[in-house]
């Protein structure tokens, strides 16, 4: 509503400031999945049809609309930071990437508490991995996220997950001996159980039976694959 002050007329409306969308993408996969290759070369600059998968993953971010990129360099760091110098991710109009550094971190945990000491994520957020390749449109993701937050205040993390197709040879959903078990309540879709590990024994899973007692209806899966998140630090 305007006012009148000094005879000029002054207005309440003021536009709210532009939050661009953030991403973080993780050049290191904490793992060893794919060693040796893995040893000599980063697995984000492995390629994939003639182009390291890293760009896939950039492009993909840019044609989803996001704004500024925070990519996380661990292991191989110095050739992850001298391919990006020489590619054109660097000098795309309305494309921020900036690379953060670090030797310390040996999980995404350890990343994620780094970049938020960092202080330069300042809303919701894209995580993915620097070998995701994806053309999905982001803005009914973020629009969820969003609404769901704004229902519960703990609600900071939505997952993105796609059933994961059986190796027709081995039979096996994820590569190598790792398994991911998740739980979640098929009418909220809330996620009550996550584990990613090789110590299960095969056909064996043991569940905290308070699972059982609080949720009227549990969903068991070992055939998901985790695609992307979309998270908020200003809630954690």
């Amino acid at each position: 509503m305007a006012q009148k002050k000094g005879g000029r007329v002054v207005s309440d409306d003021t536009e709210p400031a532009h939050v661009p969308l953030q991403a973080i993408l993780l050049a290191d996969s904490f793992a060893q999945k794919f060693r040796p290759i893995t040893m000599e070369r980063p697995k984000m600059l492995l390629p994939l049809v003639n182009t390291p998968m890293i760009d896939y993953s950039l492009a993909w971010l840019e044609s989803a609309g996001v704004e500024e990129v925070y990519i996380f360099c661990c292991a191989h760091s110095k050739q992850i930071i001298d391919y990006l110098k020489c590619s054109e991710w660097l000098s795309i109009p309305k494309f921020l990437v900036t690379t953060i550094e670090s030797h310390n971190a040996v999980s995404a945990g350890d990343a994620l508490r780094l970049i938020y000491e960092r202080n330069v994520i300042h809303g919701d957020f894209v995580l993915i991995s620097g070998d995701t390749v994806s053309n999905m449109s982001l803005t009914d993701v973020l629009e969820e996220h969003r609404e769901r937050k704004k229902k519960d205040s703990n609600a900071v993390m939505t997952m993105i997950i796609q059933k994961s197709k059986p190796c027709l040879v081995t039979h096996q959903t994820r590569l190598g001996n790792d398994e991911l078990v998740m739980a979640i309540d098929p009418d909220t879709k809330q996620l009550l159980y996550y584990e990613d590990t090789t110590e299960n024994v095969k056909g064996v899973l043991a569940l905290d039976k308070m699972l059982l007692v609080d949720n009227a209806a549990v969903s068991v899966h070992n055939n998901k694959l985790v695609f992307f998140l979309s998270l908020s630090f200003d809630s954690c």
